[in-house]
């Protein structure tokens, strides 16, 4: 079954990029992305550009409402996701608190909706 791996962080108190403690964590971040690739359980996986590049699009009784920004203002935001084949949720959770943002924001586990 497919799992979303939804990363979700602070993005105020993530390391600052180039830093070593972001090089660190990135380092961590490939080896279980690699890990992952070589059990064959990774699909898909990106890391996402911060909210602040976001734009929104919200379509209420046909007008169109286009934002900069997230669609709301919560102190997590989504920075990336996994899309992993497991064989059960116990293998989707697993691979989920070993990503390094579990340790300090959350991840959520959700399945793919399988459509046909």
């Amino acid at each position: 079954m497919r799992y979303a791996l939804l990363i979700n962080t602070d993005e105020a108190t993530e390391p600052q990029q180039g830093t070593q403690a972001a090089n660190d964590r990135m380092e961590v971040y490939a080896a279980l992305t690699q890990e992952m690739a070589g059990a064959g359980r990774l699909k898909a996986g990106e890391r996402l550009h911060p909210t602040s590049t976001a734009t929104t699009v919200r379509v209420r009784e046909g007008k169109e409402l286009i934002t900069d920004g997230p669609f709301a203002e919560t102190r997590e935001q989504l920075a990336g996701f996994y899309l992993v084949d497991c064989k059960d949720l116990d293998e989707a959770i697993s691979y989920a608190k070993r990503i390094p943002a579990a340790a300090t924001a959350s991840v959520e586990v959700r399945p793919v909706w399988e459509m046909g």
